[in-house]
This record gives structure tokens, sequence and C-alpha cells, in this order.
């Protein structure tokens, strides 16, 4: 096993901790450890030559995400945009710690953290391929489990917000998704001029 397959079985080796679960083929699996899965698989169909530091980036996106719960945080808008922040921050060290143990150079370290704090979106290209690979899972993965829980205008928001973070590369991919026909129609309208 060399130093990327060590690191990222130690990065699913934490999120194999996760006390939640998600339903995956009829079986209860660790839920940040199949959503990090999820982000490998779909950096490696949006960008297969992805650098070391991406891959790393995209395995590590949510590590360990249970231990800051949203409900620790005022439920507004502020308490929201605090809690993402300090999530990002969190990934970042957990990230960090892993990767130290298994050998990166701090270089390396700081790259991973801030392309997990999202810095330079848009101006920089890992920084904005991760986003769009995150859009991606989202929109694949977790839009329909969302949707049961808001209303109409709140969803066309969501996707709306989600498509203004994504690439052109972003769009193109997220237009071949296997959605189902409810999500699809909603993507649509959001779409929409």
């Amino acid at each position: 096993m060399n130093q990327l397959e060590q690191t990222l079985a130690a990065f699913d080796s934490a999120n194999a901790q996760d006390p939640n679960t998600e339903l995956v083929n009829g079986v209860p699996q660790p839920k940040e450890l199949i959503y990090s899965q999820r982000m490998t698989e779909h950096l490696q169909k949006f960008l297969p030559d992805a650098s070391e530091t991406l891959q790393l980036a995209a395995r590590s996106q949510h590590i360990c995400r249970w231990k800051i719960p949203r409900s620790d945080y005022p439920m507004d808008r502020q308490g929201y945009k605090k809690w993402r922040l300090d999530l990002a921050v969190f990934h970042g060290e957990t990230a960090g710690e892993i990767l130290l143990a298994n050998g990166y150079d701090e270089n390396l370290i700081q790259r991973v953290k801030d392309l997990l704090l999202k810095r330079s979106l848009k101006r920089d290209e890992e920084v904005q391929t991760l986003e769009d690979v995150v859009c991606l899972v989202f929109l694949e993965f977790y839009l329909e489990d969302f949707a049961s829980k808001h209303d109409e205008p709140k969803l066309i928001d969501i996707i709306q917000k989600t498509w203004n973070k994504m690439s052109d590369k972003g769009h193109a991919a997220a237009l071949q998704l296997p959605l189902s026909p409810n999500m699809l129609k909603l993507v649509t309208k959001a779409l929409q001029p």
C-alpha cells in the first residue's frame, strides 16, 4: 500500500466511527464513510488525473463531521454560516493530523486545508474542482432526501445557489447525473431564467 492509499484508508477508518448511518443497498453504513467514498468516485469521474492533494482533500471533505453537530449552533443564517466555517477548519485540522501521521509535509497539509476552506473559489482550479465534486455528490445522493424536508421555493433557491458555485464543466456533469424524474423536474425549474 502506497502513501496515498494508506492515508485514504486512515481517513476511512476515522469516518467509519460515524454513529450516524445511511442505508446503502439495504445495509446501514457509516454516513461520512459513504460520503467520502462518493466524493472519491465522483472526483475520479470528473477529473481522472486529479493531483494527490486534490484526492486527499476530496476524501477528507467531511471527515468526522458528526463531532460538530448543527444543533450546537443557533438555527438561523448566522448560526449556519458559523457552523460551516467551524466545520471547514475542523476538517482541515483533522485531515492535517492524519496527513502528518502518514508522512506528508507541511506544504501539502496546508494546501489540503486551503482546499477544504474553499479559499479562492472560482480563481483556483483545484478549489473549483473540489466544489464541483461537492455539488455533484449533493445533487446525485442528497437532494432527494433534502427535498422531502423543504418546500419548493426553498429547494429552488438551494439548487440555484449550488449551481452558482459550479463551473461550466460542473454544470455539464450535473446535467448527466441519474436524477429521479421529480428531481430532474425541480433542477430544470430552478435553472430557468
